[in-house]
């Protein structure tokens, strides 16, 4: 499970000043649910995300992920999270495989047992024939399920997905989709940030607005539907984000 009680990032910038880039953000993420964190960019999600990943410390508030708090057991919540940007950083002079296992080393993981879930990962993201080849080669596709190979390789109990398929073709973005709903199905807790309204209508179980670091609305797509009279998740965006929702 994921929880943030009132999460708070606070950049202070000489020309503009203090600058709320996450302000006092509460909700809830649970295994075996996708919680699809929506928002244009700039609001706020790519932030929130790096908190829970404890990649930045909060200014305020509290989080914990998989039990653990983000704040002061941040080495146990990196063990039970696997985090994937929309950036993919991968060593261009490693194969995929050799990427993959690195990553599976720097966890713990023996090389017996890297080798037998990078087995079932190459076959479950479609990258054997690509495994073998260097990073520098690969399209944006392969990179970007070579990256997600080397996020699952410990087998985490919790998924942040960052975007995953901005730049992706139609056919690799759709396999992402389908891999992230098995993370769903395999009792992963799953936290799914874009600003795609059709993967969220197609993915999200709980679904969280944020608009300039503030968490709007949140609910179920059919809850959300029915609080905001519209039937697309764009107009009920719009709304929300827009300030054109009746409080």
């Amino acid at each position: 499970m994921i929880e943030a009680r009132l999460l708070t990032k606070t950049f202070r910038d000489k020309k503009r000043g203090e600058i709320h880039a996450v302000d006092a953000v509460s909700f809830r993420a649970e295994p075996g649910r996708i919680y699809g964190l929506l928002g244009a960019n700039g609001a706020g999600k790519t932030t929130t995300l790096r908190l829970l990943a404890t990649l930045l410390k909060p200014t305020s508030g509290s989080a914990t992920v998989a039990g653990f708090d983000v704040v002061r057991e941040p080495e146990k919540v990196r063990a039970n999270v696997g985090f994937l940007a929309a950036s993919t950083a991968l060593y261009g002079r490693l194969t995929a495989r050799e990427m993959i296992t690195y990553f599976g080393r720097l966890h713990g993981l023996a090389d017996p047992e890297i080798k037998a879930r990078l087995a079932r990962l190459a076959v479950q993201l479609d990258m054997e024939e690509f495994l073998d080849r260097r990073c520098d080669k690969f399209s944006t596709g392969m990179k970007q399920k070579t990256s997600i190979a080397r996020t699952l390789i410990h087998d985490p109990a919790v998924m942040v997905f960052d975007e995953p398929t901005l730049g992706l073709d139609v056919m690799t973005a759709r396999a992402i989709v389908r891999f992230v709903r098995e993370c769903r199905d395999r009792g992963k807790t799953v936290i799914y940030s874009t600003h795609v309204m059709s993967e969220v209508e197609k993915l999200c179980d709980t679904i969280g607005i944020i608009h300039d670091g503030r968490l709007l609305a949140e609910g179920t797509l059919a809850g959300l539907r029915t609080q905001y009279g519209e039937q697309d998740m764009e107009e009920i965006f719009v709304k929300v984000a827009g300030g054109e929702a009746k409080p």
